[in-house]
């Protein structure tokens, strides 16, 4: 049989990518906390960075360098405006890209929002071990995200990615 890992703890690190985004203005990230937390799951680490692929590529990194951390879940910064460049940031990381994750995500979007979902590069790869993945910032977006895909699957990714 194939092992789930669902013993596995989650210790995440929540970015929030955005020019305008305070702590107190950034319902997504505050989201995704929220529902890792509400699974039992834990956030050890969450900043809000702006829209600049370097200082993006330089926090993840980072996070991947800290044994603690197993995931790495981004938000904002994945749309088509000239700011947008966190798949920029993340893609030349992963050592490995979850294709299905970006692909799947825009199905579930599709039912919601039709076809502007093609305008979303949502992704998911890993680094060192540790699974990284990038949401829109709308709210709804994470909560599709985290409820449908995320959540469901990363201790089975982090699992994956420690099997010899």
């Amino acid at each position: 049989m194939h092992p789930t890992h669902k013993d596995l703890t989650i210790h995440a690190a929540i970015l929030t990518v955005s020019d305008t985004r305070t702590v107190e203005t950034d319902k997504g990230g505050q989201q995704i906390k929220a529902l890792l937390e509400d699974v039992g799951f834990h956030t050890v680490q969450y900043r809000i960075v702006k829209d600049d692929a370097a200082t993006i590529s330089q926090q993840v990194r980072a996070w991947c360098e800290d044994a603690h951390i197993n995931a790495i879940i981004v938000t904002g910064g994945t749309g088509f405006t000239s700011r947008d460049v966190t798949y920029e940031a993340l893609t030349p990381l992963f050592e490995k890209e979850m294709h299905g994750f970006g692909e799947l995500f825009r199905s579930l979007s599709y039912e919601e929002i039709g076809p502007r979902t093609m305008f979303s590069r949502a992704v998911a790869g890993c680094l060192q071990q540790t699974a990284i993945y990038a949401l829109p910032g709308s709210t709804n977006a994470v909560k599709l995200g985290m409820s449908q895909l995320i959540i469901p699957t990363v201790q089975h990714f982090i699992g994956e990615l420690h099997r010899r």
